[in-house]
């Protein structure tokens, strides 16, 4: 952390720490008998303050508040990142911190009341403000989404019997992409531009899992729920929700319209995002808006833990049902959920149970920063976090297991699991993810992001090709526990059409055959075998052929091959904001790859003539149908050619 003038400052200096006191509507029993025991004679009030001090949280002392801090900028210097703005909730009272910088490139230390970004955060925001519409009974969580939004068109196969509902957007099970590269990497929208153009020109909306039955995480279902709100209140959803939601609960340092920290119209009191190595990168507008679009600060969304924890009223008059604050949080109609697995997502809350504890969160990421707000309402203990520092190789968790550890956060009493009822024999095999979460990308998911099962005492282990193994144990029926988790982690599922699958209650994996998985796996490695051995071989031969290269059969593949490269230093140039935008360089790629399978074509017409071949002409006609392989199965995944921008 540096100041003004470029000098190393103590954290301490850094801190900002505020205490706030709810309305007494929202408040604990035991802070109503504290604010009693304030009108009495102060040495009195002194005197029972210090008998009470051994009862209360370490989290509401100064003493306590001072060491969360000096752990949270310690580990924002361990991580090299630029700060952190924090608050927790402890019945009944707020107390915010801050530590870090708030820009790199001042140096200007981060204050508690700075506002931040709070990315898909802002999912849990837009979910309450559409509960609050079923509570006025403007809206039902039952009602077809094409009815509301007659414009919208969805390819779903189940639309017969299982309609794509408003449930299923708020829960993430409609089965709908994610988003595209387009929708979420462009500056091509703006800070009015219509939901609707999010979706102009994608054609039909396709459903890939049958609604209700499995989780799928997608932004453009939020982005639906955005136009939802619009077609039943007819007003802009941001407006909608800044009257009917913030203002209620008292959160008036918070909106849901663009903020920005560069440009005529920036928000001072708006923290600077940042990448890697101190990149500052100011906000800019997006398409999917609904899903990620929400600036507040610390205390705003400590008060906002706190309604959600409550019984959904705001001074004594009932504001959201508090039987739909309950459900938040809670999958119901989920395959995991109906197998008995706790963990799942539901109107617009996850139930995680990460670091020893189980509590209802929802995580963010945006331009520059990262965000996550857990409730635990059993504890009536809530903490939220955000960061101005979106750094790929970061250990947010970590900074989630100070709140926990400063908040006192109790883990769930554990129970003994019933004999289990699952053949472990059976789930033996292969897995991929089901459906995938970006359906642009299924091919790379079910190529590499796949998964095996295999048997391990009265266990499984699951082994993923990326990432580290994960052993489970029986947690009762067909329900399993990892051993970093204190309840059932893993669900064991078979559908109706028979098959088999595997869900973590955010993520869902089919059964395939070795079969199906085999001939990609070929394919891939054959061409990419390919690709280097007509690179490689055309730079050999031309510096050592020199002009006789030119006249080689293989020069034209050689070149086809080269010129994939050709809109790197393009991309280079430009922010990978554009990605998702038709530019020099994406027209570039989409051109190249196109052209690789013309080039293939062109090597084989031109070798023909030449046989017999010799053992390396044998090696580059080879290679050519290796990578003319390739490209068709990229093109039937349609990942050929690529274009990113559609």
């Amino acid at each position: 952390m540096t100041s003004d003038t470029g000098q190393r400052i103590g954290p301490a200096r850094h801190w900002r720490h505020e205490t706030t006191q709810l309305p007494l509507h929202a408040r604990h029993p035991f802070h109503l008998c504290l604010a009693h025991v304030m009108r009495v004679p102060a040495f009195t009030a002194v005197l029972l303050l210090g008998l009470l001090m051994p009862w209360t949280s370490d989290a509401q002392t100064p003493l306590a508040s001072a060491r969360l801090h000096e752990a949270m900028a310690a580990q924002l210097r361990a991580q090299g990142l630029e700060g952190a703005v924090w608050s927790t909730v402890a019945e009944g009272t707020i107390a915010t911190g801050a530590a870090g910088i708030a820009d790199a490139r001042t140096g200007q230390a981060l204050r508690a009341d700075a506002r931040v970004h709070v990315g898909s955060v802002a999912k849990t925001l837009l979910a309450t403000g559409v509960l609050r519409l079923v509570t006025e009974r403007r809206l039902a969580l039952e009602t077809p989404v094409s009815q509301l939004l007659p414009g919208m068109i969805f390819d779903n196969p189940w639309s017969s019997s299982h309609p794509v509902l408003v449930r299923h957007l708020l829960d993430h099970t409609a089965g709908l992409d994610d988003a595209r590269f387009s929708q979420v990497f462009s500056l091509q929208p703006n800070a009015d531009t219509p939901l609707a153009d999010a979706f102009r020109g994608r054609g039909p909306l396709r459903v890939r899992s049958r609604p209700g039955s499995r989780h799928s995480y997608s932004n453009t279902g939020f982005t639906l729920l955005g136009m939802v709100i619009e077609a039943v209140t007819g007003a802009r959803y941001e407006t909608y929700l800044e009257t009917h939601l913030l203002r209620p609960l008292g959160m008036h340092d918070s909106t849901f319209a663009f903020t920005t920290q560069d440009g005529p119209h920036a928000d001072p009191r708006l923290a600077m995002g940042h990448f890697e190595d101190g990149k500052r990168q100011a906000a800019v507008p997006t398409y999917v808006r609904p899903a990620t679009q929400f600036t507040t600060t610390a205390a705003d969304m400590g008060r906002f833990a706190s309604f959600l924890m409550g019984d959904g009223s705001v001074h004594g008059r009932p504001f959201v049902d508090s039987t739909l604050l309950a459900a938040m949080g809670r999958a119901s109609t989920t395959e995991a959920a109906v197998a008995g697995l706790r963990v799942g997502y539901g109107l617009g809350m996850a139930l995680r149970d990460r670091h020893g504890a189980v509590g209802k969160c929802h995580g963010g990421s945006t331009v520059g920063y990262r965000a996550m707000l857990c409730l635990f309402p059993e504890q009536q203990r809530a903490f939220f976090v955000a960061h101005n520092a979106d750094h790929e190789t970061a250990d947010y968790g970590r900074f989630d297991r100070l709140l926990i550890e400063a908040l006192r956060v109790q883990a769930p009493a554990a129970r003994q699991p019933a004999a289990t009822r699952v053949d472990t024999r059976a789930w033996e095999g292969y897995y991929v993810p089901s459906p995938n979460r970006f359906a642009s990308l299924a091919w790379l998911d079910t190529t590499l992001n796949f998964l095996r099962v295999a048997r391990d005492g009265s266990g499984l282990r699951l082994e993923p090709f990326q990432s580290e193994d994960v052993a489970l144990t029986p947690a009762g029926g067909a329900l399993f526990r990892a051993k970093d988790r204190v309840i059932a982690s893993h669900a064991f599922v078979a559908t109706p059409e028979g098959r088999r699958a595997i869900s973590t209650g955010t993520q869902n994996y089919e059964q395939v055959s070795l079969s199906r998985l085999m001939p990609l796996w070929i394919s891939l490695v054959a061409g990419l075998l390919g690709l280097a051995w007509l690179l490689v071989a055309g730079i050999v031969r031309l510096v050592a052929l020199r002009r006789a290269a030119w006249s080689h059969p293989a020069i034209v593949p050689f070149f086809g091959v080269a010129a994939l490269l050709l809109p790197l230093p393009l991309f280079l140039q430009q922010s990978f904001l554009q990605l998702g935008d038709l530019t020099p360089a994406s027209g570039l790629l989409a051109a190249v790859t196109g052209l690789l399978p013309v080039a293939m074509l062109a090597g084989l017409a031109l070798m023909l003539p030449r046989r017999p071949w010799r053992a390396l002409a044998w090696i580059d006609v080879v290679s050519m149908l290796a990578v003319l392989q390739f490209a068709a199965v990229l093109a039937g995944w349609g990942l050929m050619p690529l274009r990113m921008w559609s």
